[in-house]
């Protein structure tokens, strides 16, 4: 009784997805990692401040904590309720340097947070789209809705 209760928990959190919110993308381009890094680094410092976010949406508020070319850390704040998720973008060059993989990670710092609507998508792909990266060569975009919470019905024009 007890085993087949466990395994049916079981399975239903693994089909579920992430049990805490959080987002792992992995982003493929036809273009060098120093050209991503240098972007994604412009970007996160054009929205550090909330005057970004006037007209709506949550584009503002990013805080860049360390950078190198291959590892970049920031923080984002969500302007309303104030949360702060954690970023983690990691990048590799591949190809005889000529590509560049993406792995990036935002997680909530709100140790309730379970749902939150695709925020922690939106963290990651706004800092992609707002940077222009999303138009770059080669552009190629691998998460799902388990390494993901909620990806399918986020929507970043509010997130």
């Amino acid at each position: 009784m007890w085993t087949s209760a466990l395994l049916l928990l079981c399975s239903h959190l693994i089909s579920a997805g992430p049990l805490h919110a959080q987002c792992k993308v992995d982003w493929y381009f036809g273009i060098r990692c120093e050209d991503v890094y240098e972007a994604l680094v412009s970007q996160i410092k054009a929205w550090r401040t909330m005057s970004s976010c006037t007209t709506g949406g949550q584009r503002c508020l990013y805080k860049l904590k360390s950078a190198s070319v291959h590892f970049i850390e920031a923080e984002h704040t969500r302007p309303f309720r104030r949360h702060v998720d954690n970023i983690h973008i990691r990048l590799a060059a591949f190809r005889f340097f000529t590509c560049c993989h993406v792995s990036a990670m935002s997680i909530s710092q709100t140790w309730y947070a379970i749902k939150d609507h695709g925020t922690n998508y939106c963290n990651l792909y706004n800092l992609m789209e707002g940077s222009g990266l999303t138009e770059a060569r080669g552009y190629r975009e691998v998460t799902s809705d388990f390494l993901c919470t909620q990806r399918s019905s986020a929507n970043c024009t509010i997130y």
